[in-house]
Formats: C-alpha cells, sequence, structure tokens
C-alpha cells in the first residue's frame, strides 16, 4: 500500500507541474519571419495570432501576393517554433517518460 500511496503523490505533483506548464506556455509568445525580415507576425503559446508587421516598402499594391505568402510563411514559422517549445518542455517535465503517441495532454 505504501507504494500506491507513494504513485498517487507522484501523480498529483506531475498535474500540478502539467498544469502550471500549461499556462507557462499560454502566456509564451513566439515570433516568426519572413522576407528577411520584412514580415513578422508573433503567435500566443496557443497558436492564436497576436500581431502582425510589415516593412511599409512592401505597400505596393503590385507586391500584394507576395506580401500574402510572406505573411503565410511568417506564421507558419512561428507556429513551428511555439509547437517545438511545447514539445520541448513536455519532454522535459516528463523526464523522458514514453508517453503513448497521440496522447492528447489538455492545453
Amino acid at each position: 500500500m505504501k507504494n500506491i500511496a507513494g504513485l498517487m503523490k507522484q501523480a498529483a505533483q506531475m498535474q500540478k507541474k502539467m498544469e502550471e506548464l500549461q499556462e507557462a506556455l499560454a502566456a509564451a509568445t513566439h515570433e516568426g519571419v519572413s522576407g528577411a525580415g520584412l514580415v513578422s507576425v508573433t503567435l500566443s503559446g496557443k497558436g492564436e495570432l497576436k500581431a502582425i508587421h510589415i516593412d511599409p516598402k512592401l505597400a505596393d499594391p503590385a507586391e500584394m501576393e507576395m506580401l500574402q505568402d510572406l505573411i503565410l510563411a511568417a506564421h507558419a514559422d512561428a507556429k513551428r517554433k511555439s509547437e517545438a517549445a511545447a514539445s520541448e518542455e513536455m519532454q522535459r517535465l516528463s523526464g523522458g517518460l514514453n508517453l503513448p503517441a497521440g496522447l492528447k495532454l489538455p492545453f
């Protein structure tokens, strides 16, 4: 019975750490850039687009298609960084514990 009590205590501690990690990840921001810095976007830790910066020299109507592509590329870059940061933190928190593939944790 002593082992079960210890396991339950560890599970409760891990759950608390998971909740703290989720809050920290949600509060984090990640910036993605494209076009050598001409376009940047900022996402929340949950992947919400929070800000877009477009260099004024890109405002030429003839460049709108390129501008749209750059915005999409910057968004994708920031999203990848956000997901990589979350994955790294989860690995660190789990201490290399092999969690089942596809395990959905509430973020």
